[in-house]
């Protein structure tokens, strides 16, 4: 949507086809429940570190943000307290000071190093990746960030970790934030930039959208229609045409053909060159045959919502905590993880089918935050509907797309809920009036993820200078006008922004 956005701003006859009823995708809020829930989690860290906030003007098109301070509050199954991270780095090592005195150096430590690499690597995303636009800007820097990123970068966010810090209060969070989300294991090798998470909290500013994650692709597309784009809704694509050497267009399942020198594709690159790319030229056929090697990967994140009745208090942290540093802990993502071992262990059950007996979870209650999205009172014919309610949503690791027993009549779901409940105060599972569940068979049926995986670019700024696949880094493709975007692009998934914005330039200066 942004790369639309960008090219009909700069005068191209832009079409944006999409197969689902609205646009979106899982940055969409949706009706369910009686309420308005996020796809995918409502934290956005990364979308506004971009420019494209401003220059496609999207505050006219209704988007605002509400900072999220702190931006998390860290907690263990096992017990120990809560901990949030702020964006100021003083507030959260004082925080720190009251939790976990003994972590205090080891942050700072911490910080001195990370936080040069994370203004580095956001400096990077919004540019193209070229050995010249890299170098070219670690020479602004004079170098700063640069040895960390080679160290960090040949390392397990594991063993990065623990050279700062002792608790794994402390580095479990991290993880789960980080290469966990990217369904890796904390001892995979060359997963060390993860363990930018923290650091990247006190850069970047973490907003929420005023009325959800959705409100993003709501203003960008009517951004994209203001600047003369056209939309189909509703219009799965079956087809990439292509005559010579060049792309043609596309086809949609129903029969529909929009002719066309230039398709940008924001999907799996599986689907983009396998199986829609039709008639491909010679030029073509080593990007094909490249990518018919490459395995496919089956999701691993689940996601439920529900309207309840009680705002959950944590039992683990200390009430005296938001009083001194003046916060509420319900507007921040509480992250509860298992020990460093017990995640790799998730890890390995997720192959066997099974969900841990403790996963991680994210959890946060939006509507405290965004009165916006609270449910209305009264609005259905359950009794219980006339109290004051939230919505709560639980985003839970490693659950398996081939699940032992199916996803159908598993009670998984339902433990979550137990198991979270055990980290807060008595009562919070009774004023649970309805719930959903988003799994990975529910993320491919409804959104068309492959197995319920959403492929992301996780290469990192190395690997996007080698450009061992250049059209998931340089955006354009072995078939000419053909172009790629998107979450499996440089730099990766969330609501980022940076891909479509890159790719629109390569486009244009085409």
């Amino acid at each position: 949507m942004i790369c639309a956005a960008y090219l009909a701003r700069a005068g191209l006859d832009t079409l944006l086809v999409e197969a689902r009823p609205e646009v979106g995708g899982c940055a969409s809020t949706v009706a369910a429940l009686g309420a308005r829930v996020n796809i995918c989690n409502c934290d956005h860290t990364m979308f506004q570190t971009t420019p494209v906030m401003d220059e496609l003007d999207l505050a006219a098109h209704g988007l605002r943000y509400l900072d999220v301070d702190p931006a998390q509050l860290s907690m263990l199954h096992d017990g120990g307290p809560a901990w949030p991270v702020f964006r100021d780095e003083e507030k959260t090592l004082t925080a720190l000071a009251l939790t976990y005195p003994g972590e205090v150096e080891g942050y700072r430590r911490y910080l001195r190093a990370a936080r040069p690499l994370a203004e580095l690597l956001i400096e990077l995303a919004n540019e193209v990746p070229t050995r010249r636009s890299v170098l070219g800007t670690l020479a602004e820097r004079r170098g700063r960030g640069v040895t960390t990123l080679l160290r960090w970068s040949r390392r397990s966010v594991a063993d990065v970790l623990r050279g700062y810090f002792r608790e794994d209060a402390l580095i479990a969070p991290a993880i789960t934030v980080g290469p966990a989300v990217w369904g890796l294991s904390p001892d995979t090798p060359r997963t060390g930039l993860g363990a930018l998470t923290y650091a990247t909290k006190h850069v970047a500013q973490v907003g929420r959208p005023v009325g959800g994650s959705g409100a993003v692709p709501a203003a960008l597309l009517s951004a994209f229609r203001a600047a003369g784009g056209h939309v189909r809704l509703g219009r799965a694509v079956d087809a990439i045409l292509c005559e010579g050497d060049r792309v043609r267009g596309i086809e949609t399942v129903d029969g529909e053909v929009a002719t066309a020198n230039i398709v940008v594709s924001a999907c799996d690159p599986h689907a983009t060159f396998l199986h829609w790319l039709r008639r491909p030229p010679a030029s073509a056929r080593d990007l094909v045959a490249r990518w018919q090697e490459k395995p496919t990967a089956d999701g691993y994140e689940s996601k439920l919502d529900a309207i309840v009745t009680a705002a959950p208090v944590y039992r683990q942290l200390d009430p005296v905590l938001p009083r001194r540093l003046g916060f509420d802990p319900l507007h921040a993502t509480a992250i509860i993880a298992p020990g460093v071992e017990a995640m790799a262990e998730a890890h390995r059950a997720m192959a066997r089918g099974r969900v841990t007996d403790r996963p991680m979870l994210f959890a946060n209650v939006p509507s405290v935050l965004d009165p916006a999205l609270r449910p209305p009172a009264g609005g259905a014919s359950d009794p219980s509907d006339a109290l004051p309610a939230h919505v709560f949503s639980l985003e839970t690791l490693f659950t398996p797309y081939r699940l032992a027993g199916g996803w159908t009549q598993s009670r998984e779901p339902r433990r979550w809920l137990e198991v979270y409940a055990e980290r807060v105060e008595p009562g919070f599972l009774d004023g649970v009036l309805r719930h959903r569940t988003m799994d990975p068979v529910a993320y491919e049926r409804e959104f068309s993820l492959p197995r319920g995986h959403a492929t992301s670019y996780s290469g990192g700024p190395l690997a996007a200078i080698r450009g061992t696949d250049p059209e998931l880094t340089r955006y354009e493709t072995a078939v000419s006008g053909l172009y790629l975007t998107g979450a499996a692009t440089f730099p990766g998934a969330g609501v980022w922004g940076a891909s479509g914005r890159n790719a629109a330039r390569v486009v244009l200066a085409r």
